[in-house]
């Protein structure tokens, strides 16, 4: 999956707030489905969110486009599939999801699907979002059961469902989710999932907050934000780029360990600091980071 600094949600049954999301800066676009429609809404916003699709693809706009369906317990994942499912859709974002069997039916029916469709099979991709106690406990399962999955969310949102599951009380210093949110991210790497995302952080107004809130996920290995506002969305793409700063240390260090390699050592003493391979290649990891931000962008 691309690294997505920002992924915004938005109303899909509110066609016109996509130009706003799309004005945002945002990497992705979450067209949404699920909470945020009236369940009075809910089969009409097929129509607008496959509507939303075709147009902003044809329009060629940047950021991807995902859509938030039901989940399969709702009884309208079906129709939701075959309302949205065409060029132009970049992927699913999965709520309460409970086992790994159901990402393994999905994947037969999305093939089923693309195949109907003249779709590349395999082109739908997923990001599981763990709301649920049963998925939490099943992370690694659920990130190794289709190669579809292309990123884990750890959702850590006040008074949503996650804190409704686990009985835990939010706080901006989330020591409450900080085992779920590791559990996460190595179910994430050790499936080869290298940008898994957080979210949501839902104080608009505390512009600081998601600052904060932003860099600590991001030194627990968290790559972008799930933001539910468009003032959100600058703070994930600063946090979640690797500053210049950074990049060009990075560089320094892997030209100084190979002027030293050439001279028969594989170690150095770099800027006061010691380093060897190993740190050669998280430099390379930082830098091609920056490329594949970049490229995005």
């Amino acid at each position: 999956m691309k690294p997505y600094r920002s992924m915004l949600f938005v109303p899909g049954h509110k066609g016109s707030w996509a130009d706003k999301g799309v004005a945002s800066g945002a990497d992705a676009l979450i067209l949404d489905l699920e909470d945020s429609v009236p369940a009075a809404d809910k089969v009409e916003a097929r129509g607008t969110v496959a509507a939303t699709i075709d147009r902003l693809t044809a329009e060629g706009v940047r950021p991807d486009l995902w859509v938030r369906a039901n989940p399969e317990v709702s009884g309208l994942l079906g129709g939701d599939l075959e309302a949205i499912v065409r060029p132009g859709l970049a992927g699913l974002f999965l709520a309460k999801v409970f086992t790994a069997d159901e990402i393994v039916r999905l994947d037969a029916v999305l093939s089923h699907i693309e195949q109907r469709e003249g779709i590349e099979v395999g082109t739908v991709q997923l990001i599981v979002s763990f709301e649920t106690a049963v998925s939490m406990a099943h992370c690694e399962d659920i990130a190794g059961a289709s190669p579809r999955v292309a990123s884990l969310l750890g959702a850590t949102g006040p008074n949503a469902d996650v804190g409704r599951e686990l009985g835990f009380e939010f706080t901006p210093a989330g020591l409450e989710t900080l085992y779920l949110r590791s559990r996460i991210i190595l179910a994430a790497k050790a499936n080869g999932l290298h940008h898994p995302v957080t979210g949501v952080w839902q104080d608009i107004k505390d512009l600081e907050g998601a600052r904060r809130f932003c860099l600590d996920n991001r030194q627990l290995g968290y790559r972008g934000l799930v933001a539910i506002h468009p003032s959100h969305v600058a703070i994930a793409n600063e946090v979640f780029s690797p500053s210049p700063e950074t990049v060009d240390y990075c560089r320094r260090m892997i030209a100084a360990f190979n002027e030293a390699e050439a001279a028969g050592s594989a170690a150095v003493d770099f800027e006061g600091q010691h380093i060897d391979l190993a740190h050669v290649k998280t430099a390379e990891g930082v830098i091609a980071l920056a490329d594949a931000v970049a490229a995005n962008a």
